[in-house]
């Protein structure tokens, strides 16, 4: 993929899961990542498993709830590279619920991070992007945004919100920048650790051990998107198991 040799790519929620799996892909594929997320002990042990295969990475503590963290593991790219290339607003948490359980505190943990968060990451991107004249926002969604069911109704609000907003963007972006939303289905992630609820956490839990794809392929996927010609813009991909309903 000679089209991610050398970018510049920013990860949020880079510690595990997709993240790290993407960041472990793209900079087996010759990119440059910064890898940010809340956990300081594996964000360095991710950046020197990269190193140690001959892989570029530098890591930042970030928590996307907090502009300012954003905007510095955005700064902390041209400080270091001269340049943003991609950033990938991948953060997210899923402590879903009934709305009668009244979870509001779960339900502003979810704007913050899953929405806010990633109005953050445009925020800081986005006039670098109009600068250098390109750049490519990659924003992780969720099949869970496609079809509606009982106890996910904010976090799928929260994953369509940054649908609206991915599409807003690609529409003012012009010919220079580029958008991509990603819908992941059941992968083998730790989401599930962001449940309260115990009961949904261990179904969520189940339901991944028996249907869940590897973060892989959600890395392989981005990547593809990443690679394309500038003047190819991948809007919208759909990863889940075949087996998924």
């Amino acid at each position: 993929m000679t089209g991610i040799a050398g970018k510049v790519i920013a990860i949020t929620g880079a510690s595990s899961g997709i993240g790290a799996a993407t960041a472990r892909h793209l900079a087996a594929s010759g990119a440059i990542v910064i890898l940010g997320a809340r956990r300081a002990d594996r964000l360095e042990m991710l950046a020197a498993s990269i190193a140690s295969n001959g892989g570029q990475a530098s890591c930042l503590v970030t928590d996307v709830r907090r502009r300012n963290d954003v905007a510095r593991l955005v700064e902390r790219a041209i400080e270091q590279h001269g340049k943003l290339d991609v950033l990938i607003n991948n953060a997210g948490i899923a402590p879903i619920s009934r709305l009668d359980d009244l979870r509001v505190d779960d339900w502003e943990n979810m704007i913050d991070v899953n929405v806010k968060g990633v109005l953050y990451g445009i925020a800081a991107a986005l006039p670098i992007f109009r600068r250098q004249g390109f750049g490519h926002f990659v924003n992780t969604l969720s099949t869970a945004g496609l079809k509606i069911v009982p106890t996910m109704a904010v976090y799928a609000g929260s994953k369509n919100a940054v649908r609206a907003i991915s599409e807003g963007l690609r529409q003012e972006a012009g010919p220079s920048l580029r958008v991509t939303t990603i819908s992941p289905g059941y992968v083998d992630t730790e989401l599930p650790s962001s449940m309260t609820d115990s009961a949904l956490r261990e179904q969520g839990q189940a339901s991944m051990k028996s249907l869940a794809i590897p973060a892989s392929a959600i890395a392989e996927a981005i990547a593809f998107a990443i690679a394309q010609p500038d003047s190819i813009d991948v809007s919208e991909i759909v990863v889940r198991p075949t087996a998924q309903a």
